[in-house]
Formats: structure tokens, C-alpha cells, sequence
């Protein structure tokens, strides 16, 4: 079993991954309600921002609850009880995120999808976020009736060094919450940076291709801000802070699926960028096929290229010592 120490600090780098993403949305919030495009806003759209705008506040709310519970009620231990605190204001503090940000989805698209089609293009996103957050750790625990703790507890007993192994088990569930972490507030800022820019006055005079493409990259981003912060999420409510080797594997996924529409949502916002600069639609296009294959080529093309060749390197057999010494 992993020990106390490690399951809270694990249950702490999960909680400071969730606040760093979503202050920086907060703080796009906020500089939203100073553009001029939100004065020409319909009044319930307005009335909207501040919903969003409070659902994301009590987002922050329940996560840095996480501080003063630790020093005041733990004073400062590691306890079975602040494990359990923290994996309950995670899936509590996830919920109005889910709900914010399927609103601000809806907001910021309106003017080019209109009404209908921005409330559907937020409730899909918003979607997305309860499956991944939610979803996913329902449908587990319904058909999987002996949990991923006890199935590794029985493994373990047919284990001679159970220790190491979960020592190791450890770090690399560290390791996968850190790249989590270092992904994720890059991309929540690109998220921003997106709701913000179609309410610049430079927005309107994009050609309206350019602008569906923004939307397209907008939703990329977001499902990629996703993926990122489920395995926090299922590491709380399914495995309550346990290190698994089921969840390591899940983080690993989640985390190398986020960078996929990740690439693909800053190359489409890249296209854009060098269409305005150069008036010219097929060299914006060649540019973006060779930025997305710098994208692919050294986050997925070049790690596969070397473990293909460390699997070659253990595929060949070894030469027996001495084996031409009579020759």
C-alpha cells in the first residue's frame, strides 16, 4: 500500500494542479469584463459572466480550503483524514468548474454561432468535462466490483519484493501527476488567451473561416485542458490516493491524449496568425503542416523512435563470453 506521506503529498501536487489552472482562467474572467466587446454583450450574457464567473470562484474556494484545513485542523500532519478531505473538495470543487466553464464556452461563442448552436457548443464541452471527471469514475466502479486496491493488494502477495516494486510504482505515479502539472497551466492559458482574443475588437475582421477555425482550436484546447485534469480527479475518487498501477497507466494516457488536440488547437491558432500576416492561405497552410510536424515529430515521432531502438537493442542476443576464444 502506498504510505500515508506519499498519498498526501500526491493528494497536494493534485490540488496545486487544479488551482494553477483554473487562476489562470479566473484571471481572464476578471479582464473580460473590461473589454469593450463585453459592453455590447446582450444583457443575459452579461448576467452569465458573473454565474461563470462565480462558479470558477468557488472552484478556488474549494480547492485552497486544502491550506488552512492542513495547518489549522492537521496541524500540519499527514493524517488519513486530510487524504480524505482533499479527495472530497476535489470532487466537489470540479463540479461548478465543469459548469463554468461550459458557460464561458457559450459566452464567448455566441457571436459567431448565435444562440442555439453557442448553448449546444457549451453543453457539449460541459459534457465532456462530467465524463472525464466523472463519468469515467462511475462506469469503474460499477463494473469493477473488487476495487483497483484490493486487486493490487492480492498481486502483492505473490510478490517477494512488494516493497520495491511500490516504491517504484510511486515515483512513476509522481512522475505522471508532475508532467500533468507542467502541461496543464500552458494550456489553460491558451485557453484563455482564446475566450479573451474573440472579444477583441481584431477578432471581427478575420475572415469568417479563420474565425470557425478559432472555434475549432477553442474546443481542442479545451478537451486537452480535460484530459489533463481527470487523472487528479480519478486518482481521488477511484483510487481515494492510492498508487495503482491502473492509475498510473490511466494518467499516462490522459496525459499523452491531452497533447494531441493540444498540437492540433495552437497549430490551427497558428494558421490564422500567419493568413493575417501574409494575406496568403496556402503558405499559412504549408507553414502549419510544418509546425504541426514539429509538434508530432518531437513529442510522439522521435520517443517512439528510441523506444523502438532500445527494444531492437534488447531483441538482439548477447554474445557468450569467450565464444571465439578457441577459434
Amino acid at each position: 500500500m502506498t504510505s500515508l506521506k506519499d498519498k498526501v503529498q500526491n493528494a497536494l501536487d493534485e490540488s496545486r494542479m487544479l488551482v494553477l489552472g483554473v487562476q489562470v482562467l479566473l484571471g481572464f474572467q476578471f479582464q473580460a469584463i473590461l473589454e469593450k466587446a463585453f459592453d455590447q454583450m446582450p444583457i443575459p450574457l452579461q448576467y452569465a459572466k458573473i454565474g461563470a464567473l462565480s462558479l470558477m470562484l468557488l472552484t478556488i474556494v474549494l480547492l485552497m480550503s486544502t491550506a488552512p484545513h492542513h495547518h489549522i485542523s492537521a496541524r500540519g500532519e499527514d493524517t488519513e483524514e486530510l487524504n480524505s478531505f482533499v479527495s472530497h473538495v476535489t470532487g466537489a470543487a470540479l463540479l461548478p468548474f465543469a459548469l463554468g466553464l461550459g458557460i464561458d464556452v457559450c459566452i464567448s461563442t455566441h457571436k459567431i454561432l448565435g444562440t442555439a448552436y453557442s448553448i449546444l457548443f457549451g453543453i457539449a464541452i460541459m459534457g465532456l468535462a462530467l465524463f472525464y471527471w466523472y463519468g469515467l469514475e462511475a462506469m469503474h466502479k460499477l463494473h469493477h466490483a473488487p476495487s483497483t486496491k484490493e486487486q493490487n493488494d492480492m498481486a502483492d502477495e505473490n510478490k517477494p519484493e512488494s516493497s520495491q516494486e511500490q516504491t517504484k510504482l510511486n515515483d512513476k505515479v509522481r512522475h505522471a501527476l508532475t508532467e500533468a502539472r507542467m502541461v496543464l497551466p500552458g494550456a489553460q492559458a491558451l485557453l484563455g488567451f482564446q475566450f479573451i482574443g474573440m472579444m477583441k475588437e481584431g477578432f471581427d475582421k478575420l475572415p469568417a473561416s479563420s474565425q470557425h477555425l478559432h472555434l475549432v482550436s477553442l474546443a481542442l484546447i479545451a478537451f486537452s485542458t480535460i484530459l489533463l485534469m481527470a487523472p487528479a480527479a480519478y486518482h481521488r475518487l477511484v483510487e481515494k490516493g492510492e498508487a495503482t498501477e491502473h492509475f498510473y497507466h490511466f494518467a499516462s494516457h490522459m496525459v499523452l491524449g491531452a497533447m494531441v488536440p493540444l498540437a492540433l488547437g495552437i497549430c490551427l491558432d497558428f494558421y490564422i496568425v500567419v493568413r493575417k500576416v501574409t494575406a496568403s492561405p496556402a503558405f499559412a497552410i504549408a507553414a502549419t503542416v510544418v509546425m504541426l510536424c514539429l509538434f508530432f515529430g518531437f513529442w510522439f515521432g522521435y520517443a517512439y523512435y528510441l523506444r523502438n531502438q532500445q527494444e531492437h537493442q534488447s531483441e538482439k542476443p548477447e554474445m557468450a563470453p569467450g565464444k571465439y576464444a578457441t577459434s
